[in-house]
């Protein structure tokens, strides 16, 4: 019988009652072999690593992905509950909305498309790419240990191409509608918690913005602005006895391309104390309402903040942000914190190795990569609860090399930021608890 540590045995219980006992001791090996593995995230390998390579029944656990009943969604919930349970206790919750590439080819994945690829595109240079889109939702949380804000996925669903939902008959839905799914999925979770979602450009839509506000209880959105974009007064009241539909807005206002070169803007400076991860920065900023509409769409009324550097290290941005009440500096530290996910993707490819799968059923694609995904945030409350939040990050992870009688690549010295997050996980002794049995 393969048995876990102590430690992740304890982790994972949360999450039993989800399979049944004979799938739940498959999920247990894989995940152990997923982490442990330093190739690919293949079922092959990660048996492998674990001393069952030469399983007979190594169909068991390619089922796990491809046919066993579980639901993904549930799996999503309690993991958020746990990282909301040791990171955010209270408070806001603040997410970050964002989509990835994952580049696969195949005849047999119907999902694929091709798509612009940001990792290696540039404003001048054009790259394209076929694989799979996904949208992953991420708790951007401050890690004790760390002393920084990291980005953990723990809701990530398939976006497929408008030529596979074409071919399956099905209806497309761009990204911004899946946004607006898992955004609605963590609201029902979460219903009494402020919500903060951050995105990009990507998800400034009208419609977006209309839905989230429109709930009961309203999920404030963050995300950049167009500096074209065309804003306008609130609409005035009513007179009495006034017979016409009331208006959804007032008389336009300049745009934000003209207020920042307007010498009578009203400049304030601001101290941004975590600027993108790089200490603490000044800018200076200027900030009002305004309703943001567009012929056909409902009104949305938005806070915007333009920033500008008094450096000139970079252009002139703005932001939006649908509730109209919070506090300018407070909207940018919300808003910063969104570049840690694409910290989070580049790490997951280059330690979880995300693109290396060789699944090609429809049921294994779409829960290996968001299994990918969420073990990066599994490890991340594994390495929480070895490392005390009062030894810090240099302490903490300076121990575990300790610990380790191996020179480990993850443990390299040289390495910055999240790599050396698993060696906590990874330098453990797992090889007599994993080792193999008869019966397995």
């Amino acid at each position: 019988m393969h048995t876990l540590p102590p430690a992740m045995i304890l982790l994972l219980r949360p999450f039993a009652p989800l399979f049944s006992k004979r799938v739940w001791r498959h999920v247990q090996v894989l995940l152990a072999g997923a982490i442990l593995t330093p190739a690919q995230r293949t079922v092959t390998a990660a048996l492998r690593v674990v001393g069952l390579g030469y399983s007979p029944h190594f169909q068991r656990y390619h089922r796990v992905l491809n046919r066993a009943s579980w639901s993904s969604l549930a799996v999503s919930r309690i993991l958020l509950r746990l990282l909301v349970a040791a990171f955010v206790p209270d408070g806001p919750l603040v997410v970050g909305v964002d989509e990835t590439l994952e580049r696969r080819t195949g005849a047999q994945i119907a999902a694929k498309g091709v798509y612009r690829d940001a990792v290696r595109s540039t404003h001048s240079h054009f790259v394209k790419a076929t694989g799979l889109r996904w949208v992953s939702l991420m708790l951007l949380t401050p890690i004790p240990w760390a002393r920084r804000v990291w980005a953990l996925p723990f809701l990530t669903a398939l976006a497929p191409s408008e030529r596979a939902n074409l071919a399956a008959g099905k209806r497309h839905k761009a990204v911004t509608d899946w946004a607006w799914q898992l955004l609605l999925v963590v609201r029902r979770w979460w219903p009494d918690r402020a919500i903060i979602a951050v995105a990009d450009s990507g998800y400034a839509s009208i419609r977006l913005l209309a839905r989230c506000i429109a709930l009961p209880h309203p999920i404030t959105v963050i995300t950049l602005l167009r500096l074209d974009a065309a804003l306008y007064a609130p609409a005035p009241p009513r007179l009495p006895g006034q017979i016409s539909r009331p208006r959804h807005k007032g008389s336009r206002l300049p745009t934000l391309t003209a207020r920042a070169s307007d010498p009578a803007t009203d400049w304030q400076t601001v101290a941004v104390v975590d600027w993108y991860g790089k200490g603490e920065r000044t800018v200076e900023l200027v900030s009002e309402t305004a309703i943001w509409y567009h012929t056909g769409m409902p009104p949305v009324p938005i806070r915007w903040v333009l920033i500008r550097d008094p450096q000139g290290k970079f252009a002139t941005q703005a932001l939006l942000c649908t509730d109209r009440e919070a506090a300018s500096a407070q909207i940018i530290a919300w808003f910063v914190r969104r570049w840690q996910m694409e910290a989070t993707f580049a790490e997951a490819r280059r330690h979880l190795r995300i693109e290396t799968q060789r699944q090609w059923s429809d049921k294994a694609i779409r829960r290996t990569t968001p299994a990918l995904l969420g073990l990066f945030s599994l490890v991340t409350l594994l390495a929480h609860r070895r490392i005390p939040a009062r030894s810090g990050r240099r302490r903490g992870i300076a121990s575990a090399r300790r610990r380790s009688r191996t020179r480990w690549p993850w443990c390299d010295r040289r390495s910055g930021r999240k790599r050396v997050f698993a060696c906590p996980v990874r330098t453990r002794r797992w090889s007599k608890s994993l080792a193999p049995s008869s019966n397995a």
